[in-house]
């Protein structure tokens, strides 16, 4: 079959500018075969190159005495938790193609997340969410929100991996590009992990795993370009997943670097065949020669360029040794898996591909890489008109509602707020029964075997926040992910991120962009929490809407003593409610500002760093001392929404709590407003005199604000409720909705 005739046309549509094209024949000197421009489309695709972000990302903080790998270094990050075992974990997006087969898409998106961590050597131990979806109240919506939640939770239970905690929002600004970001988490030796590098020149190159199919080309340049009409017709761009093949696929991995078989292995994610060999070739300053013909495919008269590109699922590439090539053939045979050699390392350099005896790709491997030849732009930055607007926003002219018993009610029964059991029902979050603390609470908690450690696990972001403001909203999201591990009783250690922003040749969209890297960056310093590394996905945007700004963040806390572990919802009748931080007159961006008021406006709240580390010090300290018996973070909804579910998120044993609640602060802005770093623990009274020395050593503000007692959430004289009531408006919501 003759090869198409490269045309100004075709270049357009594998998204390439002139620029590049002209920069890609002085790289080769010629003319590109059609293979070597699907080759350089998808690896200088921002999906794969971050041509647009890596300059700004290079600003994170990305070193830590206990990091294992370097942010971008390998498929994922690794955190040394000490006797002598590594937790790796990542997040990455698969948003693009939700928006076109949802349950595809995310079933795909939690395959290629665990992959990126067993390909290290890492069992998977938990797997973790953020989603973002258009509101309920739409039928479009609630068709990619069903099937994204039932992708997630099919390919996890049947892989055999505990889906333990997330985030949900939805907003208008999701409708058309919904958000699908999955979190993996897995358990290593420190001397036992493995490197995606291709090194040792004779050594062989093999491809072992389900067979390649048509699925997923072109998928990582579908995801580097914003959703439109035509995005319907790019469904093959999507790919199928096989959680069982997955499960066999982990085990011949695991087996194969546990007997140090191999020198290197990546997964096969985006881009396939290519992206692997040229990163893993550049990686270790080699060449890979590869043979197509001998690549197993499932379907006839597949081109080179098809091979190349495609994004099947369940695919490794390892470079192994001549010594240890039939043990690994073995280990494969065992688990019924293909097992090919396709071709060797060399020392060229250079990533030579052929087909039917032909060489149709002959590249050097940096050239296509991040870090190596890869194009690297810093984009036009213009700071947005309707920042100003919305930040100037004057509060004094909002009336205050009466009947807060009723604002109480909504805010519970919002879809932002309420209980996401409708979604985490369809996951196992018990398999393999590590898991301490699942869905539900302000962090996820995995012991860790033979071993008196756990690990606290939470997604963050409120997309709203960054909206109004992106570098302090971008703050808040590290400091809401890093409270919510504290709360649960673990040392925030270490970050992932996933940045989901909108067209970075837009001025406004790579100011949101840039500004939020900033904020990110400056809470991670203060906090001492390193970004392991993570995702970008730009062009999050349709006809009709860009998302909000959301930089989703993924926090790793440790924490060092099981008995340690807390969780949020009140647990004795008698015992004391204490609230650390400080109330403000602040109603920016607030749920309470949207449902009952119906708007979107204002500044994000304040966030002051400093204090941000002194209240997770004190509420740590406490923990680790014994004197707290539960914390809750205080985050949408406000005070009197986190009251309301310290007394009903164990649903099983539901319990009230009578508080007086005293400040100058406007009353709905105290009841609803989001005023940062605040918590609410309990404690024995007994306790009360200690904890209060070990907040004022930390510079906590600390308030006894009420009792655990009886059935009923009494709060001052505005509240009078009893909680099954608000439980069942909590619980059932989303649920009903969805029905």
């Amino acid at each position: 079959m003759a090869e198409p005739k490269i045309t100004p046309e075709l270049v357009a549509e594998h998204g390439l500018s002139d620029e590049e094209y002209h920069r890609i024949k002085e790289i080769l000197g010629r003319e590109p075969t059609f293979t070597e421009l699907g080759v350089f489309s998808v690896m200088w695709s921002e999906h794969c190159s971050y041509k647009n972000s890596i300059e700004l990302l290079k600003t994170l903080p990305r070193e830590g005495k206990a990091l294992l790998t370097e942010a971008g270094e390998e498929n994922a990050g690794a955190v040394d938790i000490g006797d002598g075992m590594a937790v790796v974990f990542k997040i990455e997006s698969h948003n693009h193609p939700t928006a076109v087969e949802p349950y595809q898409a995310a079933a795909t998106g939690v395959g290629g997340i665990l992959r990126d961590i067993f390909c290290m050597g890492a069992r998977p131990i938990a797997a973790l969410n953020s989603l973002r979806f258009g509101p309920l109240t739409l039928t479009r919506p609630r068709y990619l929100f069903d099937g994204a939640v039932r992708g997630i939770g099919d390919y996890g239970n049947s892989f055999g991996v505990p889906t333990v905690g997330g985030e949900v929002y939805f907003e208008e600004c999701y409708i058309g590009n919904p958000l699908v970001n999955a979190m993996a988490v897995g358990i290593c030796k420190v001397d036992r992990m493995a490197s995606a590098i291709a090194q040792g020149v004779g050594n062989p190159v093999m491809i072992i795993g389900s067979s390649t199919g048509r699925d997923g080309i072109h998928g990582a340049t579908f995801a580097s370009e914003e959703i439109s009409e035509k995005s319907e017709a790019k469904r093959p761009s999507v790919q199928i997943g096989n959680p069982f093949m997955e499960k066999l696929l982990l085990e011949a991995t695991l087996e194969i670097i546990r007997e140090d078989l191999i020198v290197g292995v990546q997964d096969m994610g985006a881009a396939g065949i290519t992206c692997c060999s040229s990163e893993m070739s550049a990686r270790g300053e080699s060449g890979i020669d590869i043979d197509l013909d001998l690549v197993p495919v499932r379907e006839e008269k597949m081109t080179a360029y098809e091979i190349m590109l495609s994004e099947s699922q369940e695919r490794m590439l390892m470079v192994g040794r001549p010594e240890t090539e039939e043990r690994i053939r073995e280990i494969c045979r065992k688990w019924d898996l293909n097992c090919v050699t396709i071709g060797q390392v060399t020392d060229s350099k250079r990533f030579v591909v052929r087909k039917d005896g032909k060489v149709v790709s002959d590249i050097p491997s940096d050239v296509l890489v991040l870090g190596g030849g890869a194009p690297v732009y810093t984009r036009e930055q213009r700071r947005p008109a309707y920042l100003d607007k919305v930040q100037s926003y004057d509060f004094s002219s909002l009336p205050e509602p009466g009947g807060y018993q009723d604002i109480l009610k909504r805010l519970l029964a919002n879809h932002n707020i309420a209980s996401k059991r409708w979604v985490y029902d369809q996951y196992d979050s018990m398999v393999r029964t590590n898991t301490a603390v699942g869905p539900g609470s302000d962090a996820a908690v995995m012991r860790i075997r033979k071993s008196s450690k756990a690990l606290a696990l939470a997604t963050d972001c409120n997309g709203r926040y960054c909206h109004l403001n992106p570098r302090v909203g971008a703050r808040i999201a590290v400091c809401e992910a890093a409270r919510n591990v504290a709360c649960s009783g673990a040392r925030p250690v270490a970050i992932t991120n996933c940045l989901n922003f909108g067209n970075p040749y837009k001025p406004e969209m790579y100011y949101l962009f840039a500004e939020a890297v900033a904020g990110m960056g400056e809470a991670c310093r203060v906090l001492e929490t390193p970004v392991t590394g993570g995702n970008v996905s730009f062009y999050n945007e349709d006809p009709d809407h860009a998302v909000y700004p959301t930089p989703t963040i993924g926090m790793l806390g440790i924490i060092d003593d099981v008995d340690h572990i807390t969780t949020q919802h009140f647990k004795d009748e008698g015992d004391i409610i204490l609230l650390a931080g400080n109330s403000t007159d602040e109603l920016g961006g607030s749920e309470y500002l949207k449902e009952i008021h119906g708007l979107v406006t204002g500044d994000a709240p304040a966030i002051d760093l400093a204090f941000e580390r002194y209240l997770q010090t004190f509420i740590l300290e406490s923990i680790g001392k014994g004197l707290v018996k539960s914390a809750h973070d205080i985050s949408e909804g406000g005070l009197m929404v986190a009251l309301a579910e310290c007394c009903i998120t164990d649903r099983e044993n539901l319990i009230g709590a009578r508080l007086n609640l005293e400040s100058n602060v406007r009353r709905d802005a105290l009841y609803f407003g989001e005023s940062q770093s605040r918590v609410i623990l309990s404690t024995d009274p007994r306790n009360k005199k200690t904890i209060v020395e070990l907040a004022r050593a930390q510079d906590t503000p600390l308030t006894v604000i009420g009792l655990v007692v009886g059935k009923r959430l009494l709060i001052n004289e505005d509240i009078n409720i009893p909680v099954s009531e608000l439980a069942d408006l909590y619980f059932e919501s989303v649920g009903k909705a969805m029905a």
